[in-house]
């Protein structure tokens, strides 16, 4: 095909490249960047049939997205989880499928772009051509673009059409034209993810939109009501002692993953981890209706975790191992979201009577020797059948705080550990990712 014959043009292509460039300075999430391009490119006469991108992230959990465009149908996103290290030769990462990759051939080679035809007949030279083939595509190029040299973020992805005789010069040209447009669009997005996500991890989902939003000078804060959940563990210091660094740690991790997980399922924002413990709030207005809905997620979320904390020392007592005894806490109030600390070294948290409250509440499940206790006016807020325990003049509270614990059925089908953590089945858009962080710079 000549390139008086491709319907390729070069104004709208320049067009695509301009709305890659306004994307990058407006904050664009990823998934748009990646769609609008490749709309974009196919309605500017570029013949494209099929595009797959994938980069790497810096998240707690995933470490790779992966996004596949097909002219006509609906963007596939995939996110590939961390794996152990131990992991991930057994999980794909050297699989025959992999080193005959395209992708891994380009990082391999140190290779910005590869290009092969399809439709030429013959074994093909990587098992996706197999594939792709199938599909009656007839041209592919690859391509890669590091985000950053020496830090393994970056982007790997591929263009294929279905045109008979392959792509023109012209649209190859249209295609290397959009790279450096849409690697700085993608950068973009992925740091703005990266960012969130972070805020998100260390912050909690609330707090760090409140961050990201420029609440960041000492001082700045805002007062909302909430259900408030306090979760901690029994005999920690002992456990500590005895356990050692790292079984104690897994030890917490297990913990949370049954507890706080639970509470985050339920729609809770988890606010902070204070040593063995953690705070999570149910954020509402201050109308009764909004007040019933947040204390009554909170207790099922409450009600959740105990049923896994169950299985989690079921687990333990088929290991021979003691039982990990813990509380939580339920109350309802007025918290205050705010930045504390030194000017150049501050922290976003949440404080004010309530959480007090809700700590000292929790304590109490130690003397009533029951996993769950609320508060009079979250018992009064969620309904149902709760049992009193009496009035207890707890620490640092003025007034004593009368304790209710609730009525659990009885037949509690035990609820399955989730994990939360890692996945051991790496795919090959993954495995290229951990390859092009471990190259050497």
């Amino acid at each position: 095909m000549s390139e008086t014959t491709s319907a390729t043009s070069r104004v709208l292509v320049e067009r695509v490249a301009g709305w890659l460039m306004n994307q990058a300075l407006n904050d664009a999430d990823l998934e748009s960047v990646v769609r609008g391009c490749c709309e974009r490119l196919h309605a500017a006469g570029v013949p494209i049939a099929r595009a797959q991108m994938s980069f790497s992230m810096l998240h707690p959990l995933y470490r790779a997205a992966g996004f596949a465009w097909r002219r006509g149908q609906d963007l596939k996103i995939d996110a590939y989880r961390h794996v152990p290290d131990g992991a991930r030769a057994a999980g794909g990462f050297t699989t025959e499928r992999f080193t005959k990759s395209p992708y891994f051939h380009l990082v391999q080679h140190d290779l910005d772009h590869l290009r092969r035809r399809l439709d030429t007949g013959g074994a093909a030279e990587f098992p996706i051509f197999d594939d792709l083939r199938k599909e009656g595509l007839t041209d592919y190029l690859a391509y890669r673009s590091a985000f950053s040299l020496g830090t393994g973020q970056g982007m790997l992805g591929s263009w294929s059409t279905d045109q008979r005789g392959g792509f023109a010069d012209p649209e190859i040209e249209a295609l290397l034209r959009i790279q450096d447009p849409l690697a700085a669009a993608c950068k973009q997005a992925v740091r703005s993810g990266m960012a969130k996500s972070v805020l998100s991890t260390y912050l909690g989902g609330g707090a760090g939109e409140r961050v990201l939003s420029g609440r960041i000078k000492r001082g700045d804060g805002e007062t909302t009501r909430a259900a408030i959940v306090w979760g901690d563990i029994r005999n920690s210091t002992q456990l500590a002692e005895t356990l050692g660094r790292e079984a104690y740690i897994e030890l917490l991790n297990g913990f949370f993953d049954a507890m706080a997980g639970a509470v985050a399922d339920a729609g809770g924002d988890i606010l902070s981890f204070i040593g063995d413990g953690f705070l999570a709030v149910f954020p509402c207005g201050r109308n009764q209706k909004e007040s019933v809905a947040a204390c009554k997620r909170a207790l099922a979320a409450a009600e959740d975790a105990a049923a896994r904390m169950g299985t989690f020392n079921r687990d333990r007592k088929e290991k021979d191992k003691e039982a990990l005894g813990y509380g939580i806490g339920l109350h309802i109030g007025n918290v205050m979201y705010g930045n504390v600390g030194l000017a150049e070294r501050s922290s976003f948290s949440v404080f004010g009577s309530a959480v007090n409250e809700v700590a000292r509440l929790e304590a109490t499940t130690k003397k009533f020797v029951t996993p769950i206790v609320a508060s009079e006016v979250f018992k009064t807020y969620c309904g149902g059948d709760w049992v009193p325990l009496g009035r207890e003049s707890l620490r640092g509270v003025n007034a004593p705080m009368a304790v209710f614990k609730p009525v659990v059925a009885e037949a509690q089908a035990p609820a399955a550990l989730v994990d939360r953590g890692t996945n051991r089945n790496v795919s090959d858009a993954e495995a290229v990712v951990l390859l092009y962080r471990r190259r050497p710079a």
